[in-house]
């Protein structure tokens, strides 16, 4: 009988798993995991997300074994760490799931694909999400992915049989935080890793916590607990996509029958629910971009942007604004929270890049890297399509500058999320809390915030550099040729479903 050997890479689970599922089917059966240092120690990476991996190998491996398996763990570069496995146990097939991740994960797999074919050994692919590899077009892409979600889930396998040469194997130890040169922030909170928690945030959100999402998730007071969560088990593969969609279908269904039923159901469960399956469709639609072009990790969607703001880079600027010492208080207060937690709502994220992009004209690769290690859920896919989509060098995305005063008027007028990330203004009356720089001395002394000295004042003129950054950008836009240039990145990323295609 065979030996199958399954990769596990960002998929940390034994449900709705098919390689694993497939493989154990065909023969002997062991599974990897591979700490590769490269990876780790890469500039996009925190202590926090090897930690988040780590809780989640932790479970995976015992997971494994209560069906009969193990998990092996391995430190090293791929495809060395395979060959030095081949030569012990002769596996004859590799199955793995489809990754869509940085550049050096990208090159990672071109290599083990030549070293399999090299060996004769058939390597199996699968896809784990809606991102569809060699995509041709973006019309029809969307069925593609619903089809995939609405697949049947796969259980885990009833056993997996190790082969003989297996107990020879040292299976491995889970790697502390200090075998590596990576980088971390002072964390204080931050989820816990692993299928069995993803399964609880799931279940919760869906159950109680998501009934207000559709309104929860613009405030970063509401969001934290009205927000589904789910972001980190989804980018480390604690929990499937198709797992996700079958689960809110199902609870759709119930809230609908409990209605027809004359049973009492909040009014804002349905409209909640849809809002956030439109947000889970989001996922897969900028990982493909990602998938299709790779190289925007690094480089413009549009590339008629080139030059806007690459050499005006302001270093004490981005200084302030990773610290969370700019003077505008929601945007110090978000910076201070990803500090801590690793996590805020979608909103605030888009506010942070689009101050660092308009007010400081900052280029986007620095913050883009920074905030990468911030974001306990990474997902590089989404994070350079966002970054640049906030910063408006995608040339097909409506300009939106965020005035980080109006939303703290809009979003926090109660400064509960202010005063918890930012103490300084703690004894600050709310009226004051979106702009404290206008405080009189007076106010100053008499609330206990030195402007300048217990608190920065603010780094830049909101207005003045408002209308800078609007009338720069929009200038830029009207190029013809960066219409020309935009015109090509809709072809090649654009949702189908905007007002462009339908004309």
């Amino acid at each position: 009988m065979s030996t199958q050997l399954v990769w596990f890479k960002r998929d940390l689970r034994v449900h709705d798993h098919e390689p694993l599922l497939r493989a154990a089917g065909k023969g002997y059966c062991v599974a990897l995991y591979v700490y590769e240092q490269e990876l780790i120690e890469a500039s996009d990476h925190d202590a926090a997300h090897l930690a988040f991996v780590n809780e989640s190998l932790k479970e995976l491996r015992a997971s494994l074994r209560k069906l009969g398996g193990e998990l092996l763990l391995r430190v090293g570069r791929m495809p060395d760490v395979l060959d030095q496995l081949h030569q012990r146990l002769g596996f004859e097939r590799m199955w793995a799931h489809e990754e869509t991740f940085n550049q050096l994960s990208y090159q990672r797999d071109r290599r083990v694909r030549a070293w399999a074919k090299s060996k004769r050994i058939q390597f199996t692919e699968l896809p784990q999400y809606g991102v569809v590899r060699r995509l041709k077009d973006r019309d029809g892409w969307s069925k593609i992915r619903d089809r995939r979600m609405k697949q049947s889930m796969v259980e885990p396998p009833k056993q997996i049989r190790l082969p003989a040469e297996a107990a020879s194997l040292d299976a491995g130890e889970l790697l502390p935080l200090d075998q590596f040169k990576v980088q971390a922030f002072d964390r204080v909170e931050v989820q816990i890793g692993g299928e069995d928690q993803a399964k609880r945030c799931l279940d919760s959100f869906l159950d109680s916590r998501g009934v207000n999402y559709r309104s929860d998730m613009s405030s970063p007071v509401t969001g934290e607990h009205g927000c589904s969560r789910l972001s980190p088990f989804i980018a480390y593969g604690n929990i499937s996509m198709r797992t996700i969609h079958h689960r809110l279908g199902n609870r759709v269904a119930e809230l609908k029958q409990q209605k027809k039923s004359g049973l009492p159901v909040e009014p804002t469960w349905l409209k909640s629910l849809s809002s956030f399956r439109s947000r889970l469709s989001w996922h897969c639609h900028f990982m493909q971009k990602l998938e299709d072009e790779p190289s925007i990790q690094f480089e413009n969607f549009n590339r008629a942007y080139d030059g806007l703001r690459e050499n005006e880079f302001n270093q004490d600027y981005f200084d302030a604004w990773c610290h969370g010492q700019t003077g505008y208080p929601m945007v110090d207060a978000c910076m201070r929270a990803l500090h801590q937690t690793g996590w805020i709502n979608f909103r605030m994220r888009a506010m942070l890049v689009s101050f660092a992009a308009y007010h400081l004209w900052l280029h986007w690769r620095e913050p883009a890297v920074y905030l990468a290690r911030l974001f306990l859920d990474y997902e590089p896919g989404i994070h350079y399509s966002q970054i640049q989509m906030q910063s408006g060098v995608t040339g097909i995305n409506t300009v939106r500058i965020y005035s980080p005063i109006k939303q703290v008027v809009d979003q926090d007028p109660q400064g509960i999320f202010i005063r918890r990330f930012v103490p300084e203004l703690i004894d600050v009356p709310d009226k004051h809390l979106a702009e404290p720089h206008k405080m009189t001395r007076m106010e100053q002394t008499l609330f206990g915030c030195q402007i300048g000295t217990d608190y920065p004042a603010p780094i830049v003129d909101h207005q003045k550099r408002y209308k800078a950054a609007r009338d720069r950008i929009h200038s830029f836009k009207k190029l013809p040729e960066t219409r020309a240039a935009s015109a090509a990145v809709y072809q090649k990323h654009g949702s189908r479903k905007t007002p462009m295609s339908r004309r």
